[in-house]
């Protein structure tokens, strides 16, 4: 997929073992919630084995694919203790958004990157940078001190930004690695068992 849209190729370990059942309630905790501040997604991909760079690193794979809005409308309505509207939000996006996805309409789908939703590049940090990012999750990206330098260093270095999301693919493939007899080696990918 990530050839597909522009990113760069990398060695993908073969023969793996995949479980042989998919239980959608095993993402929760295992996946950062649209709402996690740098502490929860460091967190999350630490009790993984992943570093902080290596999640920084990864989230820019929000340069493609959407959002539903209920993911992200709490920034446009209900912001904080006293609701309205996210403050770190920049305020035309906010307009652009709050179209999209009326408080009263039902939730749809969001370009997770407005600017080039189907090319797998930088412009993901760019849009943090100008505060633009679509989810609290992306946007604390850019609030915290730790992970901002990232942020602002991949949008002016797409090859340190695909170097670097190549190698965390790689170490993310390699958590919880089935060995023996668990699971199977599937020869369709598209089917569980």
């Amino acid at each position: 997929m990530c050839m597909q849209v522009g990113g760069s190729s990398y060695q993908v370990p073969a023969g793996r073992r995949d479980g042989n059942v998919s239980v959608a309630g095993e993402t929760n905790g295992n996946l950062p919630p649209p709402t996690a501040n740098v502490n929860q997604l460091n967190q999350i991909f630490g009790s993984k084995g992943l570093s902080q760079a290596q999640m920084v690193a990864l989230s820019g794979a929000h340069t493609v694919g959407m959002a539903q809005c209920s993911s992200f409308s709490s920034r446009l309505y209900s912001y904080g203790t006293n609701g309205g509207k996210d403050p770190s939000m920049d305020p035309a996006y906010l307009a652009t958004l709050s179209t999209q996805c009326p408080q009263s309409g039902a939730s749809q789908p969001v370009a997770m990157d407005p600017v080039t939703p189907n090319t797998f590049d930088t412009n993901y940090y760019a849009n943090v940078a100008a505060n633009r990012g679509l989810l609290a999750s992306d946007q604390a990206l850019l609030a915290d001190n730790s992970t901002a330098a990232q942020v602002l260093g991949y949008t002016t270095s797409p090859g340190t930004f695909q170097t670097d999301f190549a190698s965390a693919m790689v170490a993310m493939g390699a958590i919880g690695v089935l060995t023996g007899n668990q699971g199977t080696i599937r020869t369709n990918c598209r089917v569980v068992g």
